[in-house]
């Protein structure tokens, strides 16, 4: 039975949703869990439900500083870091309750939504990569999206940078392969009962997944070795298919 003993994982966007529901399976799984996102008391409410070890580093991950300090705190408490979940995210959906044209996107939440989804990623990995090669081993996922597959009208910003995490993904994991780190991708295979999908009709809502609709698969990417798969981004039950 796969469990993540020994591992302490960083989870960015841990307050809601997916990033909360990962975060407390991984707990229950044996990590050391190090929760961020901006909200602390969101963070702390977390933390108390959670079945296992945490700790709550709040953090904007668009501010290098703040992340800096997450990872600083979580190799002060457990001495390595081994896995990093960079589940943080908005698009104009999360916004705005809705899309719009890219050519009527403003300029400013155009350029958040590439912070907060592609810089974010970009600053956690700078800081935690290090760390991973120190320990010779680790697996950074990337939440993803069927739409860093295809094009989806309105949605131009956030589709923008899942594609690009998908070749950042696929680039960094050449990078490490040779350090025992893997790094790859995972998304829900669909829309997900979280705030993210709130506006959806009733009669849209009929399919929608659970929170925890990518929590196996995550518990087994994060499991794996340095010979583990990378490289790679599948949905969550392709992943499981592949692993479980």
């Amino acid at each position: 039975m796969t469990t993540l003993d020994g591992e302490t994982v960083i989870v960015t966007g841990a307050s809601a949703g997916l990033g909360e529901s990962m975060a407390k399976r991984f707990a229950r799984e044996g990590a050391n869990v190090v929760l961020t996102a901006r909200s602390k008391d969101e963070l702390d409410r977390v933390a108390a439900e959670a079945d296992g070890e945490t700790l709550v580093a709040t953090a904007d991950v668009t501010e290098e500083s703040e992340v800096s300090a997450v990872v600083e705190a979580a190799v002060e408490e457990y001495g390595e870091v081994t896995g990093l979940v960079n589940n943080a995210g908005i698009g104009l959906l999360s916004m705005y309750g809705g899309g719009m044209p890219l050519h009527e996107v403003e300029t400013e939440d155009f350029r958040k939504i590439v912070d907060v989804n592609i810089t974010g990623v970009f600053l956690f990995s700078k800081y935690v990569v290090p760390e991973l090669v120190d320990a010779g081993r680790g697996n950074i996922i990337n939440i993803s999206s069927g739409f860093g597959r295809r094009g989806a009208p309105n949605f131009g910003p956030y589709v923008g940078t899942k594609w690009a995490l998908e070749g950042i993904l696929r680039t960094q994991s050449m990078e490490l392969e040779e350090h025992g780190v893997n790094v790859n991708g995972l998304d829900p295979g669909g829309r997900v009962d979280t705030g993210f999908w709130d506006q959806l009709p009733d009669e849209e809502r009929e399919d929608i997944l659970d929170a925890d609709v990518m929590d196996d698969a995550a518990v087994a990417l994060l499991a794996q070795g340095p010979d583990g798969i990378t490289g790679e981004s599948l949905a969550a039950d392709d992943w499981e298919q592949k692993l479980l």
